[in-house]
């Protein structure tokens, strides 16, 4: 389902220039995307950086096709949920997700924004659906899978540490990609 074409990838990268453009005078050295499937946004940031890159992913076929690709070194993938990040505090110059909030439920999201934000040294980006108000929906005939809100607000009322270096739209209709809204925050002290 979520195979690494050469569409997509153009999509991606499109999308993931200007929120890595936002971070030109500090780019990242590190990358950490929590929940990064088979890779497909770290295919696309490998054009647009020369960052380390790490994958948090509990799926393990993900996992291998992330390690088999040569996406990610092996030593650079773990196993793991948001909730429980296996890395050190302050220890990723920029942690993200991208469709992985909206399937955290309401009551894990802050937990799970907790381990991004402390392992996170300088940048949290997220790239999830939006709406103004929480809202639950089915996912492939199931309840309590897919929870839209406004992520960039949670973020901001949760970690008062975090100022938004820049947010934007990646509209389906151009991109082919599915309706996003990132955010990019940055630590302060």
């Amino acid at each position: 389902r979520n195979d690494a074409v050469a569409e997509h990838l153009r999509a991606r990268v499109a999308m993931w220039a200007p929120i890595m453009a936002t971070m030109v005078g500090a780019p990242p050295q590190t990358v950490l995307e929590v929940g990064a499937n088979v890779g497909n946004n770290l295919r696309a940031l490998r054009q647009l950086s020369g960052a380390e890159f790490f994958a948090l992913e509990p799926n393990a076929k993900a996992r291998q096709k992330l390690i088999g690709d040569g996406v990610v070194p092996s030593g650079n993938v773990r196993d793991g949920f948001a909730a429980a990040i296996d890395f050190p505090d302050n220890s990723i110059d920029l942690v993200f997700t991208s469709g992985v909030l909206i399937h955290i439920h309401p009551n894990d999201l802050l937990a799970s924004c907790r381990e991004m934000h402390r392992v996170s040294r300088r940048y949290v980006v997220s790239v999830e659906y939006f709406a103004d108000t929480p809202t639950e929906l089915g996912y492939r005939g199931h309840d309590e899978r897919l929870f839209k809100r406004d992520f960039g607000g949670f973020w901001l009322d949760n970690f008062a540490d975090l100022r938004v270096v820049n947010y934007g739209f990646a509209w389906k209709r151009l991109t082919g990609l599915d309706n996003l809204t990132w955010w990019v925050f940055e630590k302060q002290g």
